[in-house]
């Protein structure tokens, strides 16, 4: 079983709202003075078309930053983001989850989906222990979608607890990449060769990511001699 220990950690003081939304304004005019100048040719191009090498669909945790980690730039992600990384399967909802994934493949025509989970994730806690989320209605139902995870971990760990976060991290990923299969846009693509999926946890601490190997059914670090791939064997290649 893969354990973590979790600590609590003191926090700086907290900034009032106008100090927050001071920092804001500031960064953006740092921003137009003096980034935006020296990438001015790249953002003319971005102006008017997106090419993006891949989608990535992440957790809203404000820790992860998927352009600095990966170091893109502006044009290089196809970025949706909600509370604990999720895909609803097919069907179930639509919303912008879905739309934003049919988006990114049909017309976009992405060759890459990475669905990237996080450490501390305060979605995963809450599957957890539901009790915090009593208050909370909308965010309990959109993570009646981990579900499963909780349950694969429940009954093949022994427990559900802080001792096994990381564990259900792991195994909502795996269940994230089950539901985006069931999208048409993504089956047909995947069938045909001309889409590769991608299950990542990245650790806010020490910066490693680990990615699903689908034909070891194992997370591996993503940055070892071989890439880790969730993507399913193609079935429709070279049929002419």
């Amino acid at each position: 079983m893969r354990k973590r220990s979790y600590s609590k950690r003191l926090l700086p003081p907290k900034e009032s709202a106008t100090e927050a939304l001071t920092q804001i304004v500031e960064g953006f005019k740092r921003f137009r003075q003096e980034v935006f100048p020296e990438q001015r040719d790249l953002f003319k191009k971005l102006a008017s078309a997106q090419t993006p090498r891949a989608m990535f669909i992440t957790c809203a945790d404000s820790r992860v930053v998927p352009e600095l980690i990966t170091q893109s730039s502006p044009g290089d992600l196809f970025v949706t983001r909600n509370v604990g990384n999720v895909v609803p399967p097919y069907g179930q909802i639509n919303g912008g989850v879905s739309t934003a994934i049919e988006y990114a493949v049909m017309a976009l025509n992405v060759q890459h989906i990475i669905i990237c989970g996080h450490s501390d994730c305060g979605a995963m806690r809450a599957v957890i222990n539901e009790q915090v989320l009593e208050s909370m209605p909308t965010v309990r139902a959109w993570l009646r979608y981990a579900e499963t995870a909780r349950t694969v971990v429940q009954e093949n760990c022994g427990c559900l607890s802080e001792d096994t976060l990381d564990v259900l991290t792991e195994e909502n990923v795996v269940l994230q990449l089950e539901h985006l299969r069931t999208h048409p846009s993504v089956a047909s693509r995947l069938a045909g060769g001309n889409l590769f999926i991608h299950g990542w946890v990245y650790d806010i601490e020490t910066s490693q990511i680990k990615a699903f190997d689908d034909s070891l059914g194992e997370f591996l670090p993503l940055d070892g001699d071989i890439i880790p791939m969730a993507t399913p064997r193609s079935r429709f290649i070279d049929r002419d």
